[in-house]
Order: structure tokens, then sequence, then C-alpha cells
């Protein structure tokens, strides 16, 4: 077995990268300067190109995708489709030998072993170059940096974006990983059926938020993809836990090419370790998850709101931040002639965003949520109120995980610090030594700093490990630390 290099290249490559910054002579971060009219314009005045732009494009891109899933739902090809998007992703990623036939309820199609490789099996034959990981566009995810690794690893194209089945008998549904929550709520309301936990953001993946299980690191885990692999953030439940805890069963293509379908039962170990993995142990093709009968109330008092509004109330406002984009977001005038059209979408806003507007929020925003005990929950706001300052905050109870008795908090701060001391980078390192040393844990989509050593210390790798050379993940796939460091994202 050979000994696996703990710093990737990606890491290696952008070590000694900085956050740009200016400073006055009191140590205050300043703001960046603008170099053109356009320049201020974009960040003096975002919300004109927000408004004039960014809102009609959002718009027509939702009915175009709403109008093709119904169209794909209703006609039922996306099983056999599937099966054709999985040889894909086996073919850029190739099989030495024939491997093993697979089926399962939604693929009407057996995977020969002929028709496992082009992708995977084109990057075997290319020798293995550099590792993995997946050809989305980093300007695509919900968090609002993009990947500089993508530009040393070897990109593979994962196009699965389909619900593939309900099925009511079982009470669960198929559905590909870049799936998103608005897509899934809008398929399953009409059919009387939901999920448990509806994580509140429409355009967040299910690959991204299969979250923590044990919290270890066997649960290092963010598209529905993105809430598996990623970090389900957000959304918790007191009966059902995190949303990797309604996830029944997870379908992988591994760093051989060959197909797994593992679950709770079947090949245990692998499933969870699946969640905060970040697609380092395998590539994410399918989640089967638990749905509900829409419970309906009956109470004395009766307020009437679509379903899919109230999972999604949070989505117009991005939560707070939509002020930050558009200030007068709120005023009554707005919200009755354009309101209907936010928020735009973020993957645009982050598509269409200047250097001066990165380097912007790099030193003047902070986005970050915590996981800490409820023991230290005072100690915690106190450091935040006297870090950051940020006037509003989110607070989230999570269990630790299934049997389990310990209460974690989650405390999220997304906002512009109001103290004059903020510095991106040393503020965000004392949030999280101390996270760190009352045993909480840091959500990976947000910015780290933290050192490797210092991420294995907030996060067992101990099963994680075990999966890496157990499926020779080594030089398939960079590890966890090298696909979330703030020093490999833009």
């Amino acid at each position: 077995m050979s000994i696996e290099k703990r710093q990737t290249p990606a890491v290696q490559d952008h070590k000694a990268r900085a956050v740009p910054e200016a400073a006055d002579a009191a140590g205050k971060v300043l703001p960046p300067q603008p170099t053109s009219l356009i320049a201020y314009v974009l960040i003096n005045y975002r919300w004109v190109f927000a408004c004039f732009f960014l809102l009609p494009l959002s718009f027509v891109y939702d009915i175009l995708y709403y109008l093709r899933n119904r169209v794909i739902f209703y006609a039922n090809s996306a099983p056999n489709k599937h099966a054709e998007r999985v040889r894909a992703v086996q073919e850029q990623v190739g099989i030495p030998s024939c491997l093993p036939l697979l089926r399962t309820d939604f693929v009407a199609v057996q995977l020969t072993c002929h028709a496992l490789s082009l992708q995977v099996l084109k990057w075997n034959k290319d020798g293995r170059k550099t590792p993995m990981c997946t050809a989305r566009p980093g300007w695509q995810n919900i968090s609002y940096r993009r990947g500089l690794y993508k530009k040393t690893l070897s990109n593979i194209k994962i196009n699965m974006m389909d619900v593939l089945k309900v099925d009511t008998t079982a009470k669960s549904v198929w559905v590909e990983p870049l799936v998103t929550m608005g897509q899934l709520s809008a398929t399953l309301s009409p059919l009387g059926w939901c999920l448990a936990i509806v994580p509140e953001l429409d355009d967040l993946t299910v690959g991204t938020f299969v979250y923590i299980h044990h919290i270890p690191v066997s649960s290092l885990c963010s598209s529905l993809g993105g809430l598996v692999m990623g970090t389900g953030i957000e959304t918790s439940s007191h009966r059902y836990g995190l949303f990797q805890h309604i996830c029944t069963s997870y379908e992988l293509v591994l760093a051989d090419g060959s197909t797994v379908i593992c679950s709770k039962d079947v090949h245990a170990d692998l499933f969870y370790s699946i969640p905060w993995s970040y697609g380092t142990l395998g590539f994410l093709t399918a989640v089967e998850i638990q749905i509900h009968v829409e419970a309906k109330f009956d109470t004395p008092e009766t307020e009437f709101m679509p379903l899919r509004d109230y999972f999604h109330r949070h989505s117009r406002s991005i939560f707070w931040e939509i002020q930050d984009i558009i200030p007068f977001g709120n005023s009554t005038w707005f919200r009755y002639l354009l309101g209907w059209l936010v928020p735009p979408k973020v993957s645009l806003l982050k598509l269409t965003q200047s250097d001066a507007i990165k380097e912007l929020y790099d030193n003047h925003h902070f986005i970050q949520d915590m996981l800490v005990p409820m023991s230290c929950l005072h100690d915690a706001l106190h450091l935040f109120h006297q870090e950051v300052h940020v006037r509003t905050c989110m607070l989230n109870t999570d269990n630790k995980g299934q049997g389990r008795t310990s209460l974690f908090v989650d405390i999220g701060a997304y906002g512009v610090p109001s103290v004059a001391n903020f510095h991106p980078v040393h503020t965000t390192r004392r949030v999280e030594a101390f996270v760190r040393n009352h045993h909480g844990f840091q959500m990976m989509y947000a910015d780290s700093y933290m050192s490797e050593t210092e991420f294995e210390a907030m996060f067992d790798h101990s099963l994680y490990d075990q999966m890496r050379a157990k499926y020779d993940c080594a030089g398939a796939f960079p590890r966890v630390f090298g696909k979330v460091s703030r020093a490999v994202r833009d």
C-alpha cells in the first residue's frame, strides 16, 4: 500500500496565495479603490446591474429550466438516460477489467463491462497524471468561492440533473446529484409528497447536502449531490436529524470505473463515509431519499401560504444577504414591482462579479456557519459579537448524531462586520481556533484558513482514511482538505 501524500498539488500550488488587502495606519482594512467608471458602478451601484440585467436573465433561465424538468419528468425519459450518464462517467474514469453487472430499480438497462469506459478509462489510459474532480464550473455552485483546484486536476463531466423515480410504495425518491431543492419540491408537491427536511434555498443541490453523520470525518462531507458530498447547511429536523439522515442509498462511480450502491446494510462503511467527503471517495451519480405525505393542519387560526413558498421562504432574500445587493429590496414599491423576480441567481452573481467585488467581499464580508456544543453557546456568541458583530445571526440546533445525546447549535453569521479591527484571515482563524478547541465544527462551504493539521484535529479522519485506502483513492481523488482550504479557492 502506497503512502498517501497529505498535501495535494492544488494546495501546494496556491499555498503562498494571500488575500489582497489595503490597510490604513491603524491596521483597519480599507475598501478596494475602483480603477474605472465601470468598476466604480459595479462596487457602489451593484443594484443597477442586478435589477436591469441579472433579474430578467434569472427569470428567463428559471422558466426554461422549469419547462425542461416537467417535460423530462412526465415523459419518464430520465431513468434510461441515467444509465447513459453513468456510463459516460465510467468511460471518463475507466475500468481495468470486466466488472460485475449492476441493476437498480430505476435503470432499465444492465451496465455491461464493455459499456463501462470512456472518461475514466481515458483517465486511466492517460496514466493517471492528476487526480480527478467534477467538471462543473465553480460559478454554478452555491458557495461564493470557485475551486482553483479544477485548473490542475482532471475534470470529469457529470451531467445529471433529473428526478429519476418517485416510489410511493417505498416512500422514497431517486434523484441525480445536480437536482436542486426547488426542482425536487416542485416535482413532489403536486403529487402530495414532500421531503422530511427541506433546505430553504432553491438552488441548493442534493450532492451539496450530505451533511455529517458521526461528525468525525468518518462523516466528513456539500446540487442534491452538493447537499450530500459537501455540507448540508441551514436546515435540520428534531425528529429526523440532518439531511444525510433521510438519505437511504447512494450510487457512486469509484476510482476504477465500477459502480456501487451503498446503504446502511450494504457497503455500510462507505455509506457512512460519503457525507462531507466532497467527491474524494467517488463520483456520486444517484441518491435515494425518504419522502412523506404532505401533512394537513387544522388550527383555530389559519394563515394560507403555498407550501413551496413556505419551504423556500428564505430564497427571495437569500436570508438577509439581498440587502447588500439591492439596498432598497424591502421597500414596498420594489416588492410590488420587481419583488416577484427576486432573487438573482447566485451562480449568475458569481459569474459576473468583477475582481474589485471579489476583493470587496474578501475584506469586508463575513460568511460562516459554526457548529458548537450547547454548553459553550454563550461564550461562542460573545466571541462572534466581539470579533465580527454581524447584527443578524441564525441559530439552528443539531444533534451530534443518531443515538447520541450531545446537542449542537449552528451559529450562522452572514454580512458586513461592524467592528473596527476586522481582518478576514486573522478574525476567521481566531473563530476557527475557538470552535476547534471546544470540539465544534466549521461548515466547509465558507472560507477556512486552517492548516491541514488543524483541519484533521477538527474532523476525525479515521474511517475516511480507511475508505481512501480500501478504494484506492490516493491517486484518483484529492483529499478533502485539498478542496476546501481557502488556498485552493478563488
